[in-house]
């Protein structure tokens, strides 16, 4: 691990360009169709509608929902667009997914889908793990009134990093094997799950640790 960290800083040794969040997503938010109107949660054209429990039962990465909506209930706006993340902004804060089909969500998340000049430049698989660094620092950018949620002014000039695509595809690919490596240690001992998870967690926050490039 320490021979892979040591590589990708070799790609960008003088640091990566950093972007705001604005700058690269566009952000909608997330929002409830009205339950009085049956022509909205009926019907065979629709589409999934993700909430907090599809990410608790199913995990980050999704590409479909416990709940569906009619296409109706767009009011006029098209569908989010399929391999956007999805980040808890309000209520439950701290967790987010990466979804792989059109979609709506509840108005608890905020939706970031790539803006056309970044298409070519990100990996979302990379954007989604980076997700992880972003869930933290929204924890301790809170405002509290009736409920907490995320300050979105702040939240929209978050410093994100853009590498290199090869050093963002060898990330993606070391997490992967983490992931998966937790994946089927589910049914083994609970301290060692618990110790793989925090190895992970160390190891996730040091690749994704860059030096902002200076102009």
């Amino acid at each position: 691990m320490t021979t892979a960290m040591h590589s990708i800083q070799d790609e960008c040794p003088e640091g990566v360009p950093f972007y705001s969040i604005n700058d690269i997503f566009t952000l909608r938010n997330g929002y409830t169709p009205s339950k009085s109107n049956p022509d909205y949660w009926n019907g065979t054209d629709t589409l999934p509608w993700f909430r907090m429990e599809d990410i608790r039962k199913n995990g980050g990465i999704l590409d479909h929902a416990i709940q569906s909506v009619s296409r109706a209930a767009l009011k006029g706006r098209a569908a989010f667009p399929a391999n956007s993340l999805i980040i808890a902004t309000s209520a439950t804060i701290g967790a987010h997914a990466l979804i792989t089909v059109p979609y709506l969500s509840n108005q608890r998340f905020t939706s970031l889908s790539l803006k056309p000049r970044f298409q070519k430049n990100i990996d979302m698989k990379f954007a989604y793990y980076y997700g992880f660094i972003l869930d933290e620092w929204c924890m301790k950018n809170t405002t509290t009134s009736s409920f907490s949620s995320v300050n979105m002014s702040k939240f929209r000039r978050f410093r994100f990093p853009v590498p290199p695509m090869s050093v963002q595809k060898t990330i993606v690919q070391i997490l992967d094997t983490f992931t998966s490596l937790e994946n089927s240690l589910e049914n083994s001992l609970e301290k060692e799950l618990q110790a793989r998870h925090k190895q992970y967690a160390y190891y996730r926050n040091q690749l994704l640790t860059f030096r902002e490039l200076q102009a």
